[in-house]
């Protein structure tokens, strides 16, 4: 059984719109429990986000048996996993002795209790279970809250925001390590070897005492491999063919051992079929890089592109250039980002083997049906001609630098006052998309799909919420300050 958030409070915790946020301090997580703790106190927010959150992980549980964690603790928790940009053996030490996040969770403890403590995998768990399309809805919802914050006194709660939105794409890396043929070769036959011994030790199969040799034959053989490859000396080409032809024979005989176990019945029983199954995959692997270092090193073949795989482990992986000098190439997936006047990330899209000018219209569109465009902003990337067209009858002011040649009618288009302007303005994205990198969208930790996604909607969410907490503690400060020099004065 599993509630929404906790409605009586433990004896002797302190209440969450009670817990005393610092205002005198550039702590990220005080920037983010101040906008926690304003979604928690204001109906209006906290009911849609808790809306979102039940039709998730409430769905289909039923409303019997041990209570679990509250939807309001998972929320927080995932929030400061991505905004501290922090391991989760950091985030279950933050969940159990950091003041601030047992404060807005509602499980600070005073000096009468000692509080509720979370275990680790407890806590990864449940973490888990917020998927990326239900994020691309809380951030809308936290979108608009931020908008409400951001927007100017005196202005009517009604009347809708005008945005004027800035575009632009980087790399969020994979966990990968540099891919080559020869160290791709190696990930697949350990894979194989650990899994075969895994089946041993269950009694599935027998013969792979020596398993601890072929790892050090194996290895042994791919560094020599590389270390011929990448050196010098006399008669290179043939001690580069010799190291090569050793590995891949080696490679081959694992191969010809591993086919047995796919066909052997006592390993293809129940419990063993999902291990069965990555079994076949990382032999399907080590076949495949068998193949491509005989090609390429042995045959003098140029391998096409579409051949080539950059991690065994993370398959949609890419190998990108975006042609700068540092890094020259990246390996992971492009993420196409669009952020307001307020600096908030409104909008998200990850690239599939996508240039940017192909993302342009589909982007626009998705701004378009949700939000009030005054202007939106691209880079020369993202230039094409049609798509301009298109986009000028729904949004006043489209700011789209044009590729190579510019006519004499381009040339006046794009040194009028208002283009300058906001093309001056767009590089302010730039920033955005370095605090993200600090949110965690440097380099994922995460290896499936799935969890790569939910990994990157975490982290925009954690990062629009730090973003309004930072202005409610500049309000709160300043309020603080007049009130202060009001006393004074009375005084």
């Amino acid at each position: 059984m599993r509630k929404t958030f906790e409605p009586q409070l433990s004896l002797g915790c302190t209440p969450i719109e009670e817990v005393k946020v610092p205002l005198k301090t550039k702590n990220q997580m005080a920037a983010l429990v101040a906008a926690l703790q304003h979604i928690y106190v204001s109906p209006e927010w906290n009911k849609k986000i808790f809306e979102l959150l039940s039709s998730k992980v409430l769905k289909g549980n039923n409303k019997i048996g041990r209570s679990g964690m509250s939807l309001w603790e998972i929320f927080v928790l995932a929030q400061v996993r991505l905004c501290m940009n922090i391991s989760y053996d950091n985030l279950h030490h933050s969940a159990n002795y950091d003041a601030l996040v047992r404060g807005v969770m509602g499980v600070l403890p005073t000096d009468f209790s000692q509080g509720k403590e979370y275990e680790y995998q407890n806590i990864y768990d449940n973490v888990s279970l917020l998927d990326d399309e239900l994020l691309t809805e809380i951030n809308q919802v936290i979108v608009s809250m931020g908008h409400q914050v951001f927007k100017k006194k005196g202005k009517a709660e009604t009347e809708d925001i005008v945005l004027r939105c800035k575009t632009d794409s980087f790399v969020v890396e994979t966990d990968t390590h540099f891919p080559t043929d020869y160290n791709l070769l190696w990930d697949s036959a350990r894979k194989c070897l650990d899994i075969a011994r895994w089946l041993e030790e269950k009694g599935c199969i027998t013969g792979w005492r020596k398993a601890g040799n072929w790892y050090k034959k194996l290895k042994g053989l791919m560094r020599e491999v590389g270390r011929t490859s990448s050196g010098g000396g006399k008669n290179k080409e043939e001690r580069v063919i010799y190291a090569v032809s050793a590995y891949l024979e080696k490679a081959r005989a694992l191969a010809l051992k591993i086919y047995p176990i796919l066909s052997d019945d006592k390993a293809q029983t129940v419990g063993q079929l999902p291990k069965i199954k990555e079994l076949a995959y990382y032999l399907k692997m080590l076949e495949k890089h068998i193949d491509l270092l005989d090609r390429r090193l042995l045959k003098g073949e140029v391998i096409p592109h579409c051949e080539k795989v950059f991690s065994i482990f993370q398959s949609y992986a890419e190998f990108i250039k975006k042609g700068k000098l540092h890094p020259n190439v990246e390996i992971g997936k492009k993420l196409v980002v669009t952020s307001d006047q307020f600096d908030l990330t409104i909008d998200w899209q990850i690239a599939e083997n996508q240039s940017d000018n192909e993302l342009t219209l589909p982007v626009a569109k998705r701004l378009v049906s949700k939000y009030k465009l005054q202007s939106i902003s691209f880079d020369r990337g993202f230039s094409d001609k049609a798509v301009k067209v298109l986009l000028e009858k729904d949004i006043p002011q489209v700011i789209m630098p044009k590729k190579g040649k510019r006519t004499q009618k381009e040339k006046e288009h794009e040194s009028a006052s208002f283009f300058k302007k906001l093309k001056n303005k767009h590089s302010a994205i730039e920033s955005n998309i370095n605090e993200l990198e600090h949110r965690g969208l440097n380099r994922v930790p995460n290896r499936t799909r799935r969890t790569f996604n939910n990994y990157i909607g975490l982290a925009v969410t954690a990062y629009n919420l730090h973003k309004i907490g930072r202005k409610l503690q500049a309000d709160r400060l300043q309020e603080a300050i007049k009130k202060k020099a009001k006393l004074q004065k009375a005084a």
